[in-house]
C-alpha cells in the first residue's frame, strides 16, 4: 500500500483581533499549510475556537480549518452540535471536527465544571460522537480523535477518520495536565494499539501527530536541550531527545528526510506544529509539497 500524501497543519494559541487573525490565516494559506487549527483552552488570550474557525475560512480559499481538538466535556451534545452544523455550512465544507475528552484540570475548575476520571470523560465523548452522527447525518464534518490512552484511542479506531497523537503523558504524581515526552518505543506501541484496533479500517485511519517543537537554527541540539530544560520529570539525553518525534531538527531537507522516516515507521503523514514555527517550517512544506 503507498504511502499517504504529507499534509500539514498550523496550530495558533492566539487569535487577537480581526485583522491581525486575516492576516495570520492567509500568510499560512500563503506559505502553503494545509490546515488552520485552533486550540480549545481556557485563558487570557484564548480564542473560542468555532469562531475563530469559522472567519478563517471566511478569509481563505484553500486550508481545512478544524478545532484541535474540543474538550468535549466542555460542551452540550445538541447545542455542539448545532455549533458545528454552522461552522461547517460556512466554511464551505472546509471543517475537520477535532474532539478530545480533556486533560486539564485546572481548566475545568475555572469553568466550574465537575473534573471525572478519564473513563467517564471519554465515555462521554463516546456518547456525544454518537450524538453528532445522529443529528447530523451525513452532514457530520471528518472526525479527528486525539489522546493517548487506551481508552480514547479505542474510541479514536473504531469511530475516527483522523487520529490525533500528542506524544505526551502525565506525569505520574503532578498534577493533571502536567505532561511529558512519550519515548519513540511508547509512541510506537500506540499507533500500533490503534491499528490493532481498528481491524478492517486500519487502513482507513490518518495520522496526525502534534510536533511540540521545531529547531532549525545553526545548533539545533543546543535548541532543543533549552526547549526540554523546564519539562517536569528525568530527561532524556539529548541524543534521545533529537530522536523523539514529537520533536524536529535540522535544516529544511535534513527535516524532510526524517519525515521521510518517520511517515514509514510510524504511519504520521499529518503533522501539525505550533505558530512559532510558522514561517520556520514552511520551506520543509515546499520540499514535501505534493508527496
Amino acid at each position: 500500500m503507498s504511502a499517504r500524501r504529507f499534509r500539514f497543519g498550523i496550530s495558533f494559541r492566539s487569535v487577537g483581533d480581526r485583522d491581525e487573525w486575516v492576516a495570520k490565516c492567509r500568510r499560512a494559506e500563503e506559505l502553503g499549510y494545509d490546515v488552520i487549527a485552533v486550540p480549545d483552552h481556557l485563558g487570557e488570550g484564548r480564542a473560542a475556537p468555532l469562531p475563530a474557525l469559522a472567519v478563517a475560512a471566511a478569509v481563505t480559499e484553500r486550508p481545512r480549518v478544524v478545532p484541535f481538538v474540543l474538550d468535549v466535556p466542555f460542551y452540550n451534545p445538541a447545542l455542539l452540535a448545532r455549533e458545528v452544523s454552522t461552522v461547517a455550512g460556512v466554511a464551505g465544507g472546509r471543517l475537520d471536527l477535532g474532539l478530545g475528552a480533556g486533560h486539564m484540570k485546572s481548566e475545568f475548575d475555572d469553568a466550574g465544571l465537575p473534573w471525572r476520571p478519564a473513563r467517564e470523560r471519554v465515555a462521554f465523548l463516546a456518547e456525544t460522537v454518537a450524538e453528532l452522527r445522529r443529528r447530523l447525518g451525513t452532514g457530520l464534518p471528518p472526525l479527528l480523535i486525539a489522546g493517548n490512552g487506551d481508552l480514547v484511542l479505542d474510541l479514536a479506531a473504531r469511530e475516527a477518520d483522523i487520529v490525533g497523537f500528542g506524544g505526551l503523558r502525565q506525569v505520574e504524581g503532578e498534577p493533571p495536565g502536567t505532561l511529558t515526552l512519550i519515548s519513540p518505543e511508547e509512541l510506537h506501541e500506540r499507533t500500533t494499539f490503534v491499528r490493532d484496533r481498528a481491524g478492517t479500517r486500519a487502513h482507513e485511519l490518518e495520522f496526525n501527530l502534534l510536533v511540540q517543537y521545531v529547531a532549525t537554527s545553526g545548533d539545533p541540539k543546543a535548541e532543543i536541550e533549552a526547549w526540554a530544560a523546564p519539562i517536569p520529570g528525568p530527561k532524556p539525553d539529548t541524543g534521545r531527545l533529537l530522536k523523539a518525534p514529537q520533536l524536529l531538527a535540522g535544516t529544511p531537507d535534513e527535516i524532510a528526510a526524517t519525515l521521510h522516516e518517520r511517515r514509514e515507521h510510524y504511519g504520521f503523514s499529518y503533522l501539525t506544529v505550533f505558530e512559532p514555527a510558522l514561517e520556520t517550517f514552511a520551506p520543509v512544506l515546499r520540499a514535501l509539497a505534493g508527496e
